[in-house]
């Protein structure tokens, strides 16, 4: 995933969370949930933010933010942070243009996830990495990152590139990848499922940011595998 500009109102420090989203390679902002925080959002022009409700009162804190980011076009996704148990409090925040509600106490993991699903849908020049294969040079680029692979892993690359979004079982993978006798032998090669499998993790290793939270290439469980959109 591509770096995006969030923004973290709340009205304690998230360093953590901060740090976590920062790993994640975006730019992260705290700020607090007063009037000024309209300024800076607007200056900033963030792709993400990350805003706490509490409960609504006299100065209603982040829900006035949140009805201000809903009332401008253009405007940049938004996942609620509350304490508030009341399923009401919840509806109405997705009423007001909320794109998810994270309820507190979290877990960082859920969080990081969750802003990944939401700019997806948001920004989908984020959510996705981008992947490029130089057929003729046979280099694979992730972003500004270009990427060594195997013969067998640049197959497999290829092969899940050659119709993005379809699911290949480990048979056809194994039927594509090893179609040419073995070299060592000169005998047809007896690969199996799990070498289709281990070469997925391979690759995976290679172009995925977190090979254990694939984001490129995808397990469709009792399927196979795919190439994301």
């Amino acid at each position: 995933m591509e770096r995006a500009q969030i923004v973290l109102c709340h009205s304690q420090p998230q360093d953590s969370l901060v740090k976590g989203l920062s790993d994640d390679g975006h730019r992260v902002v705290a700020l607090s949930c007063d009037d000024a925080a309209r300024d800076r959002i607007s200056a900033l022009r963030p792709d993400l933010v990350l805003l706490e409700l509490a409960i609504r009162g006299p100065h209603r804190g982040g829900w006035g933010l949140l009805e201000w980011l809903g009332e401008h076009a253009g405007t940049p996704g938004v996942i609620a942070i509350t304490s508030l148990a009341r399923l009401g409090d919840r509806v109405h925040a997705l009423d007001l243009g909320a794109d998810d509600v994270i309820q507190e106490p979290f877990e960082q993991d859920e969080v990081r996830a969750r802003v990944r699903s939401v700019l997806r849908r948001m920004h989908p020049e984020l959510g996705h990495t981008r992947l490029v294969i130089d057929d003729e040079r046979k280099e694979v680029r992730i972003g500004e990152r270009c990427v060594t692979l195997s013969p067998k892993e640049y197959a497999l690359l290829s092969l899940l590139a050659s119709a993005p979004g379809r699911v290949f079982s480990s048979q056809e993978i194994v039927g594509s990848l090893w179609t040419e006798p073995s070299r060592a032998t000169g005998h047809p090669s007896y690969a199996t499922d799990q070498d289709a499998q281990k070469y997925v993790y391979l690759l995976r290793r290679k172009i995925e940011a977190d090979a254990t939270k694939p984001e490129i290439v995808l397990t469709v469980r009792g399927f196979g595998y795919r190439l994301a959109l």
